[in-house]
């Protein structure tokens, strides 16, 4: 069973890995159509606007509030998934958390940090949302909106409410399964989590087959997610730029 895991894991990887090259090069293929241009000139400016602009989005900051919750989105998110290395590595070696035994205090220590960000993201995005779709501000009726932008924000802040949750319902799963030393759970016990443990009552009546079951089903979705979500935002981006350019 645990072989047919391995086999299946790595049809995944190369299915998500095949098809993000694919797009990444159709995007070099059209940005390769536009003409050269110097720009060379004034070097400094152009990096420095670059890292305002484009990574630490400046013009979030008019706005003191709103810019950290969009922070401990673009943050919360890039941070909770280096646990995505280990979900890897599992997938690939058929372990269990394989970073606690080389990890010990420091191990529970980052899975506590990045289960409180999971909260925080998935409270930034459910005022998102709501800011979008309930509260209908301002600058949200523009009708510059319409149609694809609108959807594309929405469907970005719902997936990353749904893999947050996934990410924190494995974990409760997870440690549930290690307290009652069932099957290769109980060989490497790391403790509960900060958050996660909250919802033990909640899953407590379940069955140890049951609880596998939702622990394998989260971390299913939760990694084939990520490789949605890597393969969706190219395409996102990508077409924006052909919606505001048609002729690109």
């Amino acid at each position: 069973m645990v072989l047919l895991q391995q086999l299946l894991f790595v049809l995944v990887v190369g299915v998500a890995i095949g098809l993000f090259a694919k797009k990444v090069r159709q995007i070099r293929r059209n940005i390769l159509l536009g003409k050269d241009e110097d720009y060379t000139d004034n070097p400094g400016v152009r990096w420095k606007n670059v890292f305002l602009l484009a990574f630490g989005q400046k013009k979030m900051f008019r706005n003191p509030l709103v810019a950290v919750i969009h922070f401990v989105i673009y943050a919360g998110f890039i941070i909770i998934n280096i646990e995505v290395l280990e979900i890897a590595l599992d997938g690939l070696l058929g372990t269990h958390r394989v970073f606690f035994r080389f990890g010990g205090g420091l191990y529970l220590f980052l899975i506590d940090a990045f289960e409180v960000l999971a909260v925080g993201v998935f409270t930034a995005c459910v005022i998102f949302l709501c800011r979008r779709n309930i509260l209908r501000l301002r600058r949200f009726l523009s009708h510059d909106l319409d149609g694809w932008p609108r959807s594309d924000a929405n469907y970005i802040l719902f997936t990353e409410i749904v893999l947050m949750g996934l990410f924190l319902t494995m974990n409760a799963a997870d440690t549930l399964l290690q307290t009652r030393g069932y099957g290769h759970y109980g060989v490497h016990p790391t403790g509960d989590f900060v958050v996660s443990r909250v919802l033990h009552p909640l899953l407590n009546g379940l069955s140890n087959n049951g609880l596998a079951g939702l622990e394998r089903t989260c971390w299913w979705l939760h990694i084939v997610g990520i490789f949605a979500f890597l393969n969706y935002l190219p395409y996102s981006k990508h077409l924006h730029i052909l919606l505001a350019f048609p002729n690109a």
